[in-house]
């Protein structure tokens, strides 16, 4: 039977952990992710068989799960969709990514709607390991939130763009608050949504304007359910963390 092994790291800075499940049944791409989150500062838990991801993801709290598409014991559709109704499970809202080696999953359908904020392709860079944590980091992660450049080129010298990002920061407070309402009220969601998409275009927001386009795509694809909206929700957080900083 596979075991699973964990690993801890300290923080950095004296900010706590960020703790990420990696489930992966292939040794070498547990080693580099796991090398890689702990070189940002995280405290990776790692599993070898989707069993036992399971197991884990249950009983304990994690910042962030990362799921690879196909391991013994389930994939990352399975694992989600098991840990997602299991009403008592520690990491039932948690952020989730799914991993691949397939580079034609880079936007599949299926994974996104299913509630994965993101496809990680591997193998991949560290660079590509900081985007995803910085949906749910804190300190100097999130200023990755905003990308100053953008939000420049759209709207036009700092002064406007300080302005604009006070207007989202804003808007971002009010509609997390609203959002669970929203969640029954598809219509009325898809145009606050609408409108978010051209704000975050103005201010360079970029990650939650990623995961504005899923969720989109979440209510167009899945009528029978109520959408995924954690992945939504951690970017709306970590977006106001970066717009306060």
């Amino acid at each position: 039977m596979l075991q699973q092994t964990e690993d801890r790291a300290m923080g950095t800075a004296g900010r706590p952990s960020l703790r990420v499940l990696v489930a992966d049944d292939d040794a070498t791409s547990r080693r580099f992710i796991g090398d890689g989150l702990r070189q940002f500062g995280a405290e990776p838990v790692l599993c070898a068989h989707g069993g036992s991801a399971l197991a884990c993801a249950r009983a304990e709290v994690f910042d962030l799960l990362l799921l690879d598409c196909r391991m013994p014991g389930g994939g990352a559709l399975q694992l989600l969709a098991e840990l997602r109704n299991t009403h008592d499970a520690a990491s039932k809202n948690t952020m989730a990514v799914a991993t691949t080696a397939d580079p034609l999953l880079h936007d599949d359908p299926h994974l996104l709607s299913a509630g994965f904020c993101h496809i990680l392709i591997k193998p991949c860079t560290l660079n590509a390991m900081l985007q995803v944590l910085a949906l749910v980091s804190t300190g100097h992660h999130a200023t990755s939130m905003l990308d100053d450049a953008a939000g420049m080129a759209s709207s036009g010298d700092p002064q406007t763009l300080g302005a604009l990002r006070t207007l989202l920061r804003q808007e971002l407070i009010l509609l997390d608050r609203e959002l669970d309402t929203l969640s029954h009220d598809r219509e009325n969601l898809r145009e606050r949504l609408h409108r978010l998409r051209s704000s975050c275009g103005f201010c360079g927001a970029a990650a939650l304007s990623t995961q504005t386009v899923r969720l989109q795509q979440q209510l167009d694809r899945v009528q029978s359910r109520e959408p995924d909206l954690s992945c939504f929700r951690n970017a709306i957080h970590q977006t106001v963390r970066a717009l306060t900083s």
